[in-house]
């Protein structure tokens, strides 16, 4: 007897067998219980996630010779030939080879047929979206009312490409793709059936690899199983999929935690030893990450896993902005391999974009700077020698004040020098008193872009002893960048006299600001505007010789 693919062999037969999807055996199986079954189904989801197979079970339980219910017998002669695809009143359609309006007026024509053998006729089209429009157009009258004794399964992995009109004739029912939990248990299910031995490890290699689908988790199962020669190891799956060690992910983050940068590429070198798949090490390191960060902000909801990535130690020494600005560099780098010289080319770069680039006022480590890095206190510096010293930030002992503070709630910032704010040359002091000192001077000082942004949002609270206090609210929390706030800071300079310390607190709304001001002038200007017009003579006589009306926000001030 040939071999059957363990997908095939260890396909569902009944509602029960199946695999996640209880949303959609719910809903069926109430449907069958109450004889109430719509005449149109429609399954979406991603490939091998069970559309056929719940098809070809609803499919039995109409037909099924001991009556109709959930749970068809599996037993009778229906069911078996149903079961082995020999049914003659279950009709298969593969859309994506069968897309004329010819196909789809035969399928018509036969419909009006009697089943054969069973109690209803039932057609399952796979990859429906794939029908041309006309075929879809020659579908609808039957799909919205076909004969009594026919039921429509119609199943497709890209929804989107369907017709309106074909949607609002179906049920439709959206297959989840499965967790790695779900895949990693039925194939240890199915190897303990079969009596193979198998490391646990490698099961959850495959179970991740299936990346949400059985099908294809079985098929990769299949294919361990003959690239092992049936041991199923985990250092066999490891080579078989191209994936690495988790000790080698762990290795590198340790590596960038240290700012070590020789260490990280004697790294990569071990690394390219084993012929990786570079982007599933850069998901492997986008992975630990995420389980560094739970185990940083929401330590209840941290997985528990024995893990050759050390996660409590690199939460300790990471700092969690940093351990997010390596995350969306873990995921940019992974997109982009593609665009790199070569693979291994574009890997390295994205870890030395990790070693290369700090947030700014975040150290490499959640406390002080580890020996031999290239922070001190909370200030960052580039890690290269090569740097110019006019791009480093001036370095401060640990005793010194930091230039960037946040209060507990993140709600109160200020930027500010290690000394008192200097003075501009040749320039008088001058203090603001009010909203409208405020507004003057960022509308004197010829600010630009984001600066200029940050400034005309924010609201005048104070300004003594050299600190100017604004505040900034809740909903343009983003302005609150220390950059922008320095160049704000210098942009005002010749006009208080000096670079005055800014400190931001935030509001739940803003107060007068120089862009409301902005939005009331513009709307002042819009509705002068709109009244000249309504009021020009020849506008109202075409009004009322030749019934023209105006198009709304069509007018604009000749200013504009």
């Amino acid at each position: 007897m040939s071999y059957l693919v363990l997908a095939r062999k260890w396909r569902p037969r009944r509602f029960s067998e199946l695999v996640g999807q209880e949303h959609v055996v719910r809903a069926l199986s109430n449907a069958l219980a109450s004889g109430r079954v719509h005449h149109a189904f429609l399954f979406t989801g991603t490939r091998g996630v069970g559309k056929t197979t719940i098809a070809r079970i609803f499919a039995k339980s109409l037909n099924c010779e001991r009556g109709q219910g959930a749970e068809p017998c599996g037993q009778c002669p229906t069911c078996e030939d149903i079961d082995a695809g020999r049914f003659v009143d279950l009709l298969e359609i593969d859309a994506a080879s069968n897309t004329s309006v010819d196909d789809v007026r035969e399928l018509i024509e036969n419909a009006q047929y009697m089943p054969a053998r069973g109690r209803t006729k039932v057609y399952l089209i796979d990859e429906v979206h794939m029908l041309s429009k006309n075929a879809f157009n020659a579908l609808l009258k039957t799909l919205e009312e076909p004969p009594a004794h026919v039921k429509f399964l119609l199943a497709t992995t890209d929804p989107q490409k369907l017709p309106v009109t074909v949607l609002s004739r179906c049920l439709q029912f959206n297959l989840k793709r499965l967790d790695e939990a779900q895949i990693r248990g039925q194939m240890e299910k199915i190897l303990g059936a079969e009596g193979m031995p198998f490391a646990p490890g490698a099961v959850a290699l495959l179970a991740h690899g299936a990346d949400g689908s059985l099908r294809d988790g079985l098929s990769l199962l299949d294919q361990a199983i003959a690239y092992t020669a049936g041991t199923l190891d985990e250092e066999g799956v490891r080579a078989m999929l191209g994936s690495v060690d988790r000790a080698r992910v762990g290795a590198l983050l340790d590596a960038l935690a240290a700012a070590d940068g020789k260490r990280l590429l004697d790294e990569v070198e071990v690394l390219a030893g084993f012929a990786p798949d570079y982007g599933q090490v850069l998901d492997a390191i986008a992975a630990s990450l995420h389980r560094i960060q739970l185990r940083q902000l929401v330590p209840g909801m941290a997985e528990e896993t024995a893990d050759a990535v050390d996660v409590p130690a690199l939460a300790k020494a990471l700092a969690p902005e940093l351990v997010q600005l390596w995350y969306q560099m873990a995921i940019s780098g992974r997109r982009d391999l593609a665009l790199a010289p070569s693979p291994r080319v574009g890997f390295e770069m994205s870890l030395l974009r990790m070693l290369a680039f700090r947030p700014v006022g975040v150290s490499v480590s959640a406390r002080d700077a580890a020996p031999g890095g290239s922070v001190r206190g909370r200030e960052s510096v580039p890690a290269t020698p090569q740097a110019s010293a006019s791009a480093r930030p001036p370095l401060r002992t640990r005793d010194e004040p930091a230039p960037v503070r946040a209060d507990a709630a993140g709600g109160v910032r200020d930027i500010a020098a290690p000394a008192a704010p200097a003075r501009v040359d040749g320039a008088s002091l001058r203090l603001l008193r009010d909203g409208d000192d405020w507004i003057e001077a960022i509308a004197s000082a010829g600010l630009k872009g984001p600066v200029r942004d940050l400034a005309g949002q924010a609201t005048f609270v104070g300004h003594a002893d050299g600190v100017l206090t604004l505040a900034l609210p809740a909903g343009v929390a983003h302005l609150r960048d220390e950059r922008l706030l320095a160049k704000l800071a210098d942009g005002l300079a010749p006009i208080l006299g000096a670079v005055a310390r800014i400190r931001i607190d935030t509001i739940a709304e803003a107060g007068d600001t120089l862009h409301a001001r902005d939005a009331r002038a513009r709307d002042e200007r819009q509705a002068r505007a709109e009244r000249e017009f309504a009021d020009n003579a020849t506008v109202r006589r075409y009004m009322q010789q030749f019934g023209a009306r105006l198009v709304p926000d069509s007018i604009r001030p000749a200013d504009d």
